[in-house]
């Protein structure tokens, strides 16, 4: 059964530097939309992610810009995913003079590196590079606030997805030692205790690595396992439609415990622990 998202405003004011504007894609992947926010308490402000490009954002945005008889300094994209730079163009279009950053820019967007400063009035954003989800991802530190920008590393609902396990949960450990109080997500509401669910995103990550490795040492013997019949074991309760999905995690766990030296793999997709001692 879907699970009942709680409703979100399309523009709500998070704090008085922070205002957010839902994207307007609502979606079982995107939750209520991409968070997007506006950054600032003068004339000129900073803009976190973009949206999708969807016609209901970019009226929300130019109506909250003249109310606050604000404009976009600058745009800081979290990262490369459409959900969250389609927007950009339509940003542009309203206001050419704004600058675009994001890590690994393509043409005409400038670089964001690690400890970055990005200062209007009211608000300086401190970049942290925190790959995982994807190489490029940035999250921000909200300095008058204390107050982290997760990006879709850490979510206002359930979990995230990733590229790279391993680098995922480095980031993560390096993003719970950043924030004491709230975090905006790239999607959900605020995180109103963000190093509490980053601790629980870490331990559900390390339990599932031990499912994985508990079902691979469950044989007497050095049995391989294809990830999907590791999915049928580990997640036996969850519907047979998420299985796809959840292989794809299962993948990378099964990769991470490779470049430990914990598992081996033997052809496209059989595994079998590399010793009992990995238990």
């Amino acid at each position: 059964m879907a699970v009942q998202l709680a409703h979100l405003p399309e523009v709500e004011r998070l704090s008085p530097a922070c205002i957010r504007i839902l994207g307007g894609n609502p979606s079982k992947f995107t939750l209520q939309g991409t968070n997007t926010y506006l950054v600032g308490t003068g004339s000129a402000r900073l803009l976190i992610d973009t949206g999708e490009g969807k016609p209901s954002w970019i009226a929300a945005l130019k109506r909250t810009l003249e109310e606050e008889k604000a404009t976009v300094q600058s745009a800081l994209i979290t990262h490369w995913h459409h959900d969250h730079t389609s927007g950009i163009s339509q940003l542009l279009e309203h206001s050419p003079q704004t600058d675009i950053y994001k890590c690994e820019p393509t043409q005409g967007q400038l670089s964001i590196s690690e400890g970055q400063k990005f200062q209007v009035e009211g608000a300086t954003l401190t970049a942290v590079h925190t790959p995982g989800h994807t190489t490029d991802h940035m999250a921000f530190i909200l300095q008058e606030e204390g107050v982290l920008f997760t990006g879709d590393n850490v979510l206002g609902h359930g979990t995230a997805v990733f590229e790279d396990l391993g680098a995922y949960l480095r980031s993560l450990a390096k993003m719970e030692t950043l924030v004491s109080g709230r975090a905006y997500p790239g999607h959900g509401p605020v995180l109103p205790q963000a190093s509490a669910t980053i601790a629980e995103y870490i331990s559900h990550r390390q339990e599932r690595e031990k499912q994985v490795l508990q079902t691979l040492g469950s044989e007497k013997d050095d049995s391989l396992w294809t990830a999907m019949e590791l999915v049928k074991i580990i997640y036996r309760g969850v519907p047979e439609s998420l299985h796809i999905p959840a292989a794809s995690g299962v993948v990378q766990i099964l990769r991470k415990l490779q470049d430990e030296d914990k598992v081996v793999q033997e052809g496209e997709d059989r595994w079998r622990l590399k010793d009992r001692s990995s238990l």
